[in-house]
């Protein structure tokens, strides 16, 4: 990756830490009062779709009110009635849509209320966000005017994402990462700070960063180790190239394996992440282990479906028809060769009644052949 013209600053505003990525000039940031900072997660999509959006002082709590193209009104608010103990992340959200003249509207879009349809979100904001396009999709509003993202700033995100920093949207739609909003204590935002430079220099990337943030006594990160993603990455590659199914097959076991593959490994990470979540108390950490048990759930029903694919095409048993025939054209000898040198290299007429040998396992070829492409997201330090 040569990411010539990628920037990541990090910058103070007031106790939070912000990363910023930059691959041209940024548009300035609006003016805004602080309540509507508060909810820029929830305006900044509804304004992408076209819609005027104002946030108000509501029961006892502000609530985001936008303006639909038929005449109604789109509330989204959180609890208000006790109000939420939380006030920057509410435990649940009730969305409704309201018309006062005729044909008058009352509708309720959203409901994740303890008593709510949508009770096992919580305090989701992608849930809700889901939720609302839906809606304003079957409305007929105007769809969202996605941004595209180069490769510098997936790439960019993906290092931050990995040093521990969490994807947040600005007014206006500008999309950054900050550090965690528990995470006061200004010698762990400097550890991480200074790890998260490290790893994208280590990348290539450009960073601009305040001294005061990191620590140069911390040794930089480890460049030497692989990540999962990218060792996973060779699986993908190794499918892409195989010539026979049985190949194919090695690359897709590492998968599916009963024991030790990787889907069972994430199913058991989600079960033991749920454990351990349920262990702090709240009564939003049950819904958030509960959440993560569900997709544990799925993803193990998955993995069976995905076992029984895997088995369907060991029994296939065969040569991929263009990528053998690609693999052959490049070791087929010069089409100058005499009849008798082309005869003595052909393959024997049985040939294809053998068993085609099958390549050492996709884990064993990784850890042969591979080189480096990113450092781990371990500290390392």
């Amino acid at each position: 990756m040569h990411p010539d013209n990628a920037l990541i600053t990090f910058e103070q505003e007031g106790s939070r830490v912000l990363a910023r990525i930059s691959t041209t000039s940024l548009p300035p940031v609006d003016d805004a009062s602080e309540r509507d900072h508060r909810y820029a997660y929830l305006t900044a999509p509804l304004r992408q779709r076209g819609l005027e959006c104002t946030v108000e002082y509501g029961l006892s709590d502000y609530i985001v009110n936008a303006e639909l193209p038929d005449g109604s009104s789109l509330i989204i608010s959180p609890a208000q009635e006790p109000p939420s103990e939380h006030a920057e992340s509410p435990e649940s959200w009730t969305v409704t849509r309201h018309r006062s003249s005729e044909p008058v509207v009352y509708e309720v879009v959203y409901d994740s209320e303890p008593d709510g349809p949508d009770a096992r979100h919580g305090g989701s904001v992608p849930n809700l966000l889901a939720a609302v396009d839906a809606r304003l999709d079957r409305l007929g509003v105007a769809p969202r005017q996605e941004q595209e993202v180069s490769a510098e700033e997936h790439a960019a995100s993906t290092v931050l994402h990995r040093a521990g920093l969490v994807p947040a949207v600005a007014f206006g739609g500008e999309h950054y990462y900050r550090l965690p909003s528990a995470m006061t204590d200004p010698a762990e935002q400097r550890l991480v700070v200074t790890r998260a430079c490290d790893m994208l220099r280590a990348e290539g990337f450009n960073v601009a960063c305040d001294p005061a943030l990191v620590d140069p006594s911390l040794r930089p990160a480890r460049s030497h180790e692989m990540s999962l993603g990218d060792r996973l990455g060779y699986l993908a590659q190794s499918i892409q190239t195989a010539t026979h199914t049985s190949e194919a097959v090695a690359s897709l076991s590492e998968l599916t394996a009963p024991g030790d593959g990787v889907l069972q490994g994430v199913i058991e990470i989600l079960d033991t992440t749920a454990d351990w979540w349920e262990g702090l108390g709240d009564t939003a950490d049950h819904r958030y282990a509960d959440g993560l048990r569900l997709i544990a759930e799925d993803l193990d029903s998955s993995a069976i479906r995905l076992r029984a694919i895997r088995n369907d095409l060991a029994d296939r048993h065969t040569a991929h028809p263009s990528n053998a025939r690609a693999q052959a054209n490049r070791t087929a000898p010069s089409c100058s060769a005499s009849p008798q040198v082309s005869a003595a290299l052909a393959p024997s007429p049985s040939v294809g009644q053998r068993t085609v040998p099958v390549r050492l396992s996709a884990e064993s070829s990784a850890r042969a052949t591979l080189l480096p492409v990113r450092p781990s997201s371990a500290p390392g330090r």
